[in-house]
């Protein structure tokens, strides 16, 4: 990275033109300052711990394809980062090729395996029996059409507009086979004290269970699910030292500042051997989340305070 003041540093995956560069445009915070292109998730994390950027954005979940694994193993192997803002970025592709490329010549295409598996179905229907090339990101797929003087690759999946960035013909537009899609982005920074809650906000954690039993899933959706808190995200990934024992990735609608939210996650800690609060932020939407009138702040807190009053003698049990 060249020299240059890690306070005005934020780092993402490159190369220019990605749709984390996109998310990165959305931070009022980033406007102005350098923005830092990395290879892998791995490597935004690590500018981030190491002091030499701000912060990293980074994708961390496909409405296709859900949740992107790379990220959320970084996030539970990596200390000392938090969640602080989540982006919302559109997407569809093109297929680009090398100047005076035809698409029935069109035998092998590079892509990102994120954004190959959303194109399937366009390629299948127009690239029967074609070969894949995976790709560390779709501005890189492109990019290497230009630089592989092989000429393995016949075409690439790529973002909208990458023409600004690299000389090369689009076949074809809109290949993406859900028009709907969105991509979510985090925005991670350091450790820092949690931001006061919005009320709009969304809470993310990773929960180990703490042993392959029967019933061992629903103990810990149990605690969430009788403080009325719903979950948006949950998946499992592999802790990796042996087979049978899982992590899950978890959001959470509320912020760990909500009664509701932080007596769940007394309960986490009392139910996992290990429980990695990644942060609370606002949602990228902004939809404010409804709570049972069960589950309201001042529920816990005058049952705390019935329970005080118990222990010290000062009220009865009615």
């Amino acid at each position: 990275m060249p020299d240059s003041d890690p306070n005005d540093t934020y780092s993402f995956l490159g190369p220019a033109g990605t749709f984390t560069e996109a998310a990165l445009a959305q931070v009022p915070d980033a406007a102005g300052k350098t923005w830092h292109a990395v290879n892998n998730v791995g490597e935004a994390l690590d500018d981030v711990v190491a002091g030499r950027s701000v912060a990293a954005m980074i994708a961390i979940e496909n409405s296709v394809e859900g949740g992107v694994s790379a990220t959320q193993d970084a996030l539970a192997n990596i200390p000392g980062v938090r969640i602080i803002g989540e982006y919302l970025v559109p997407v569809n592709f093109v297929l680009v090729a090398r100047a005076g490329t035809t698409l029935a010549e069109v035998k092998v295409v590079n892509a990102h395996p994120v954004a190959y598996a959303q194109c399937h179905r366009w390629l299948e229907r127009n690239l029967p029996g074609h070969g894949h090339i995976p790709s560390s990101s779709n501005v890189a797929a492109a990019a290497r059409l230009l630089d592989d003087e092989s000429g393995i690759a016949d075409a690439a999946i790529a973002p909208p507009g990458i023409t600004a960035h690299h000389d090369l013909d689009v076949l074809a537009s809109d290949i993406g086979d859900n028009p709907n899609a969105v991509t979510r982005f985090v925005l991670v920074g350091r450790a820092v004290r949690t931001p006061p809650a919005t009320g709009a906000d969304k809470t993310s954690l990773i929960v180990e269970l703490p042993t392959d039993a029967p019933g061992a899933l629903l103990d810990m959706l149990e605690q969430f699910a009788t403080r009325g808190v719903n979950l948006s995200l949950i998946e499992s990934r592999p802790i990796g030292d042996t087979l049978g024992r899982y992590r899950f990735v978890i959001d959470l609608d509320g912020h760990i500042l909500d009664e509701r939210v932080s007596d769940a996650l007394l309960g986490l800690k009392r139910f996992s051997p290990n429980v990695i609060f990644l942060g609370s932020y606002p949602r990228a939407d902004k939809v404010r989340t409804e709570v049972d009138t069960r589950y309201g702040d001042d529920v816990f807190v005058a049952a705390r305070a019935w329970l005080s009053g118990l222990i010290s003698g000062e009220t009865d049990d009615g």
